[in-house]
Formats: structure tokens, sequence, C-alpha cells
């Protein structure tokens, strides 16, 4: 505050673009201006630069750790299949056809015209499927491995890419091309099958929220919602700062459709044949645009340290000099004490930026970024013994300037495990604590449409009673909400239970499901 005035001073933030004034524009800003992906010259498709991408690998390494922990086993299956295959399941193809890239032709010729086209002598017999998801691909796979019931469970996961080819494209969140994993697996009866797709969904939850510091709700999807040919769909749904649903992973019990289209069948203890139940679960990069949209503020992103590339950055304010051998000297050895500490159960990870430039612009480039810590010494600092700090969290200070903190170097060593807990710590509690500011409840549908037709620039999620309605009824509800631009995301496995009658259809309600907008 100053002092003469008795006014804050305003901050001048990172951005040039305020959440509240335009979130869709921020999120695109966030996403240039932390370096994390870029256009590729392909419609839908983006580059994904180092420090998004080794944020997905710090994504892809612990959920790999959680997936072959659960005894699951790694593969990989092509990219290519053929159109046969999807033909053998009906439901399926119908639910991916508009989304499919098609490759009909192997070689190109010249047109004599300058240009290339296809050769019309190389057209394929059959033609492949650019991989929209494997489920097809692995049941023919499946098919050949399993014979008895020793051979089950069968469970195995593969991190790939996949197409669709989406009419309306934002990144991270709905890209052409985009990387995940997808977990498959065939079980000797429904009941073990079931199991395996709720232990799907609890890891992901348990991952989101533990990793990500994302707060989810796990639960089921209603039958429009299902995965083609599923025969139950179950997701982790997360709030947005903008109050909309994000699904962020889904896991898929399908029954014994797949097993009957690609013939998995095995023979039981008692000698006869059956069919497998199966199962698939997916993540995907789709994660990184919910943690910015959770996360981010108006200097840019904020990453949770349990996937930050790196935790802490020391930035040596540099000038040019010969005492610069010393501060570089002061910084290294800093580095590696703070390497021998551990935090969130991994060794700390720590980067001394050595590039050129002023530090204080190397600084606003790590804030945007999103780094959890962020050091900054100088010559004197090193002299003193000390370090100056600055979290992401705690950006700003009551004079509007950044909130450094000086130590000594000893009590920020001793120091640097907790604050990177604290931080992770603080992200989740931050962004559950607006989630559940952010859950509304109606109980007619004139007070569901009243409430979204409100001038509410975020207006959350709206809990509502369901009789779950199946066919021709839950359309009408559909396209009854549709009107409102509105999605049913799914019906909490831990919600409360349900009371009165359900708002769309009049009948007693079975459970309690939730109304939002989404992504």
């Amino acid at each position: 505050m100053n002092q003469k005035t008795g006014q804050t001073p305003a901050i001048r933030h990172a951005l040039s673009t305020k959440r509240e004034d335009d979130f869709a524009q921020w999120y695109q800003e966030v996403i240039s201006e932390a370096e994390m992906a870029e256009e590729s010259g392909v419609r839908g498709c983006m580059v994904i630069k180092p420090w998004g991408y080794g944020v997905w690998e710090r994504i892809q390494r612990l959920m790999d750790d959680r997936i072959k922990a659960a005894g699951i086993q790694n593969c990989y299956f092509p990219l290519f299949i053929p159109l046969s295959y999807f033909a053998k399941e009906a439901e399926h193809v119908e639910g991916f056809a508009k989304e499919m890239a098609v490759v009909t032709h192997h070689r190109l010729i010249g047109d004599g015209k300058g240009s290339l086209v296809p050769d019309p002598e190389a057209k394929l017999e059959e033609p492949l499927i650019v991989r929209p998801t494997s489920e097809t691909v692995i049941g023919q796979a499946m098919a050949r491995w399993v014979q008895s019931w020793r051979d089950l469970p069968l469970m195995v996961n593969q991190w790939a890419n996949v197409v669709r080819w989406e009419m309306r494209t934002r990144m991270f969140l709905r890209t052409s091309e985009f990387l995940w994993q997808e977990g498959h697996t065939a079980h000797a009866n429904r009941e073990d099958a079931v199991t395996e797709t709720l232990r799907a969904l609890e890891m992901y939850r348990d991952f989101a929220e533990d990793e990500l510091a994302m707060p989810v709700i796990a639960g089921e999807k209603p039958e429009n919602e299902r995965f083609p040919g599923a025969v139950a769909t179950y997701s982790i749904e997360a709030m947005m700062q903008d109050g909309k649903a994000l699904q962020a992973g889904t896991s898929h019990y399908l029954g014994t459709g797949f097993a009957h289209a690609a013939g998995i069948t095995f023979q039981d203890r008692e000698g006869t044949q059956q069919y497998a139940h199966t199962t698939s679960w997916g993540t995907s990069t789709r994660m990184i645009g919910g943690l910015i949209m959770v996360h981010g503020d108006d200097d840019g992103l904020r990453v949770p340290p349990r996937v930050a590339p790196h935790q802490i950055v020391i930035l040596p304010m540099l000038r040019e000099t010969p005492e610069d051998d010393a501060l570089l000297a002061y910084c290294e050895e800093l580095r590696r004490s703070l390497t021998q500490l551990s935090a969130l159960g991994e060794p700390v990870r720590v980067l001394l930026d050595k590039r050129p430039g002023k530090a204080t612009q190397k600084r606003w480039a790590w804030v945007k970024k999103g780094v959890p810590l962020i050091l900054e010494i100088g010559g004197r600092d090193a002299a003193a013994g000390q370090v100056s700090m600055l979290r992401r969290d705690r950006l700003w200070n009551d004079a509007a300037k950044a909130n450094f903190v000086a130590m000594s170097k000893e009590d920020f060593v001793a120091r640097a495990a907790g604050e990177i807990e604290d931080f992770q710590a603080s992200l989740h509690a931050e962004a559950q604590a607006r989630r559940d500011a952010n859950i509304s409840s109606a109980s007619s549908f004139e007070e569901l449409a009243v409430f979204f037709s409100e001038d509410k620039r975020y207006p959350g999620w709206v809990a509502v009673e369901w009789a779950r309605p199946t066919g021709d009824e839950l359309e009408a509800v559909v396209q009854k909400l549709k009107t409102l631009k509105l999605t049913m995301r799914n019906t909490p496995l831990e919600g409360e239970e349900a009371q009165g009658t359900c708002i769309f259809t009049g009948r007693p309600a079975v459970e309690r499901i939730y109304i939002a907008r989404s992504y």
C-alpha cells in the first residue's frame, strides 16, 4: 500500500490478457508465453515445445509407474489399422466414423505440372485407418493370445499418438493428433472386468489429485456419453477456472461386444468356450490443458511441483565480468546441495540457468513457465552467503513488487523441500476451494435454465436429481440441455443419495448428476 495515498499499487502482470477479460485468449497466451506449444502448419496439430513436453514426460513417467504397479505390461500396436477391423464393430465405427483419417495410396507421382499426386497404380487393396483408438487392432491380437482361462487376465498398455479429425481444435484440449496412454484388458468374467474398470478410474482420480493438484469428481457417464460400443463409461471431471468441466480421463467396461467382434474366446475351467469381458481406459495430453486452466494465473502458468521439469531455477545475476566466476561457483555449489534433497518422494529437480541475458528478463520467462521456486543471486548475495527466493504462488507483495524473500543459503537448503511440498498442497487447496464454491443445485429444469441464463461470467456446475432415463427419453433430455449449451458430466460414485424427483422426467430420482458447460 502506498503510504502517501493509502491506495494499493496496481500490479502490472506478465500477460497482456487477464482471465476475467477473455479466458479463451488468456489460455492461448499462456501456452505461447510459457513456451508450451505452437502451431505446426497442419490444422489441429501442434508442436509440443521442450517445456510442454517436459511436463508430459513427468506425467508419463508417474502414470507409467502406477500402471506397471498394477501388473500391466507396456507394448506397442500399429498406427495403421485395416478398415475391415472396424467394420466388425458397427457401433464402434459409427462413433468414430466422422473423425477417421484414411490412407488409400502408398506412393506419389508427379502430375507433369510440378505437383505430386497419388499414383493410381499404388492404390491399397484395403484402406487403412490412422489409429483413432486401438480396441479393434488390440482385440485381434488378444484373440490370438487368449486360448484358455489360464491366459486371463490379459492386461496391456501402450503409449502412443492417435488421430481424430476434429473440426474445432484448441491446443492440448482438442487436437487432431494427440498423445496418450491406452490400457486394454481381457477377463474371464464381468466381475473381474468391472473391478479393473473401477481400478483404472481410481488410478486416474488419485493421479489427478496427487500429481496434478487437480480436484476431480469420479463417476459414471450417462448412456449418451458412453464410449462407442461400451456397456459403461466412467470419467474424472475437473472444473476449470471459467467454471466449465473438462473430462480428464475415462475408463470403459466393454462387456463381451468387442470380444464377439474380434473372436476373443477362451476355454473355461469346465472346458466350455466363453467370450472374454474386456475393458479400455485412457488419459492424454488433454491433462496438460486442464493443468493450465486450473492453476494458471494472470502471470502465466503455475506448474505443480510433482510434474514440473524443474522445481527450482537458480538465476545468477551475471555481469560479464571476472566476478562472474565466483558467482557461478557459489550457485553451482548451491545446486549440488539442493539435488541431494528429497521432496514429494523424489530427488529435487534443480536447474542453474547460465544463459546470457538480464536476470530480470530470465526471471519473468520462468515466472510465465510456472517453475515453483526461483532464486535470484547476485555477487553481493554470494559474498554474504545469501539467496533471494521467489515462490510462484506468492508472486506479489503489498507494494506490487516481486515478492522476494532473502535468507541465508543454509536456511534455504533447510526449507527448500518443505517449500516445494507446501506449493503442491496449496495449489490443490486453492483449486478445491474454488471448485466447491462453484457447485450449486437446482430442483427444477426451470431453475436450472434460469441459473445458466443469468449474467454469470463463470457459472460453475449444478447438481440435479436424475432418474437415469434411457433411449428416446434420454435423447429428449440431451436436446433440451443443448438449447442451453449444457451437458451431463457424470454421477459421482461417492455422491449424495438421491432425494425427490428427477428434474427432467418427474419420476423418483435414483442418483444425482452434474450439469455444466464443458470443453
